[in-house]
């Protein structure tokens, strides 16, 4: 995935709370065979009018908005199912980083298993950082400093180092697993040693009742 370290770019405010996963992305749209082209659905019972027009009241339609990387939003963000293909369509269409009080919790994790940051920050703070996107300024996210900076607002968030650590270098749970492959390895042979019985392959053949 691709890694995050310094994001700089407009921050559009979607202030609505319980925003769930299937408001996110309808779960037909998940059935496509090419999933990048979640991010077209994203949103899609606000995105669009019923005659597939844009609306243009939907803050990510708004020319002041949109094609915004930064996402805040309200509270209890991606809640719902635990599709992973929430994620992939906010990605989709453009959105890196997502700043909420609160998030689903299948939802949140999907996020940096995916690349994108989700920020937990409290309501005044948000509060603040929507003043700031109202009034056009441009933001920075900064993970390596672990702080958003959005006009006179500079406002440091906590993120747990392992997914901080898997952000900046684009590694996911497994890819970070193998960064340790020689650790591994050197334990697979103690082990072998220690415990050889453990290692021997098992042959099952019919009949055994397995």
């Amino acid at each position: 995935m691709e890694p995050f370290r310094t994001l700089t770019d407009r921050a559009a405010p979607l202030m609505l709370a319980n925003v769930d996963t299937d408001v996110i992305i309808r779960i037909e749209r998940l059935t496509a065979p090419d999933q990048s082209v979640l991010g077209r659905y994203a949103f899609e019972a606000l995105r669009y009018r019923p005659d597939g027009s844009e609306d243009p009241d939907f803050i990510l339609n708004q020319p002041a908005y949109r094609g915004a990387s930064i996402l805040l939003a309200g509270s209890n963000f991606g809640c719902g199912s635990s599709r992973e293909g929430a994620v992939t369509a906010l990605m989709g269409m453009g959105l890196r980083c997502v700043i909420a009080p609160s998030f689903g919790d299948i939802f949140f994790g999907n996020c940096f298993q995916n690349g994108m940051l989700a920020i937990r920050l409290s309501e005044d703070e948000i509060s603040a950082l929507v003043r700031q996107a109202i009034a056009g300024a441009p933001f920075t996210v900064d993970l390596d400093a672990q702080c958003v900076v959005a006009g006179d607002a500079r406002i440091r968030f906590e993120i747990d180092p392992q997914r901080r650590e898997s952000l900046l270098t684009g590694l996911d749970d497994l890819g970070l697993t193998l960064t340790h492959l020689d650790k591994i390895r050197a334990w697979q042979t103690s082990d072998r040693q220690a415990r050889p019985w453990v290692w021997e392959p098992v042959t099952i053949t019919p009949g055994d009742g397995v």
